[in-house]
Order: structure tokens, then C-alpha cells, then sequence
């Protein structure tokens, strides 16, 4: 582990004792940050959160959850739903993407690859509930990840 890494993981770990109101942070939140530290993309381009306007009276009761994220000219669309206690993502890129890309659905415990269809669009059911992040590889630039976000069952 470099010097870089070493003080990255420090600082990491006491921001989680800061959130989580407890020393030390309880071993699940940490052993899921150090997970995801360790699946930094170098270079990655990481996508904003961007609005994202329902579409009347599509899919009521708050479930499944969309997200938008985007940076530069390439938006990622992020559905999540839990189905019997399981994470399903559905999502789609834009614009669509080349013959060479493809798509990550990570969590820190499992990493799902999968190619979009010609329009874009990719799926990945069987997941456990909790952290998970996007990251679309291009062929010709540098990867598009998503912040992570916390899917509850």
C-alpha cells in the first residue's frame, strides 16, 4: 500500500466515525468503504447527479428508484428496485454505445458485468441490497462511474 493509499484509508476511516456517530465505525460500514476504495477506476470521470423528471403516474408507490448521472455529453439512467430481497438495476447509457463498451454494476461485494444493447439499455438481477455504483467503460475514453448509492431491501 502506498503513502497516497495509506492516508486515503485514514482519512476514510475516520469520516465514517464522524458519520456514524460511533469509534470505531461499526465493521460492516467499514469493511463496505474499504471494498469501494479498492475498486477506485484511475482516470474514471465520475458523473454528477443530474435532474431526472417522472413521468406522470409511472410506477407509483416510490418504488422502483431512478437516477440520473451525468458528465460531458454521456448520461447513465439508474432504475433500482428490491425483489424479494434482492437488488435488480436497470439502466441505460446515452448516447447509445459503441460496439466495444461495456457496463459494471458494483457492489462491494460483487461486480456484474454486462454489454448494453445497441440502444443502450442493461439489466442485473440476484444483487445484495446495500451500496452499489455504475461504471460504463468506453472504448476510446476514459470510464463514466456513478457516485454510490444505498439501496435498502
Amino acid at each position: 500500500m502506498s503513502a497516497d493509499d495509506a492516508a486515503l484509508e485514514t482519512y476514510m476511516l475516520a469520516a465514517m466515525r464522524l458519520a456514524a456517530q460511533a469509534d470505531p465505525a461499526p465493521g460492516r460500514l467499514a469493511a463496505d468503504a474499504m471494498a469501494a476504495l479498492a475498486m477506485r477506476l484511475p482516470g474514471c470521470v465520475v458523473a454528477a447527479p443530474a435532474d431526472l423528471t417522472a413521468a406522470s403516474g409511472a410506477r407509483a408507490g416510490g418504488k422502483p428508484q431512478m437516477h440520473r448521472f451525468a458528465a460531458g455529453d454521456t448520461t447513465l439512467d439508474v432504475e433500482t428496485t428490491i425483489t424479494e430481497g434482492r437488488l435488480e438495476i436497470a439502466g441505460q447509457v446515452s448516447p447509445p454505445p459503441a460496439p466495444d463498451a461495456y457496463v459494471e454494476v458494483r457492489t462491494p461485494h460483487v461486480t456484474k458485468v454486462r454489454v448494453p444493447s445497441a440502444d443502450g439499455q442493461f439489466a442485473v438481477a440476484g444483487l445484495p441490497p446495500g451500496w452499489v455504483s455504475v461504471a460504463y467503460h468506453r472504448p476510446s475514453d476514459p470510464p463514466v462511474v456513478t457516485r454510490w448509492l444505498r439501496v435498502r431491501a
